[in-house]
């Protein structure tokens, strides 16, 4: 009986889950028959940073997340939305950093001058850095003093009677 239940459900949802993907390719090949939709879509896309990859516009990747993101980029176009509303949208929904290139202000000051503090305090790293061993190289390299020379004498001999 549940083995008969299970079977049921499964070629149910196996059939829902057809039914939607070939509404969604239908509205997607509706969308992408209309080519200034989808030269806006493909423009966004280019606007928008991939979550998942990061290092990736939603055009360039294709990562499930990014494939949603364009979907619901295409229903937007479709329901008559402008550039601007949309992408307001997707920063309302995922933040500035959905944007690819985020607006400089104060929450995002630091990734605008993140990459430029780290260059900074490396460079003043390496500086302190080399200056310390340039002064320890120049300190091992210089001759003793005769004071200094006869002190070692005499500790010398000094080790050397015990």
């Amino acid at each position: 009986m549940k083995r008969h239940l299970l079977i049921a459900l499964l070629v149910l949802g196996s059939c829902f889950g057809s039914s939607i993907a070939i509404a969604d390719e239908a509205n997607e090949a509706a969308v992408a028959a209309d080519p200034v939709a989808e030269k806006r879509l493909q423009g966004l896309s280019e606007e928008l940073r991939c979550l998942v990859c990061q290092n990736q516009t939603i055009a360039d990747s294709n990562a499930e997340l990014a494939q949603d993101l364009r979907h619901e980029i295409r229903i937007m176009i479709k329901e008559g939305k402008s550039d601007k509303e949309i992408v307001d949208f997707m920063v309302a929904r995922y933040g500035d950093f959905v944007l690819y290139r985020p607006p400089v202000k104060g929450i995002t000051l630091l990734l605008w001058g993140g990459p430029l503090a780290l260059m900074l305090f490396g460079l003043f790293a390496l500086q302190r850095y080399l200056r310390r061993r340039n002064a320890r190289l120049n300190a091992e390299d210089q001759p003793l003093s005769a004071a200094d020379s006869s002190r070692a004498d005499a500790l010398l001999k000094e080790s050397e009677q015990k």
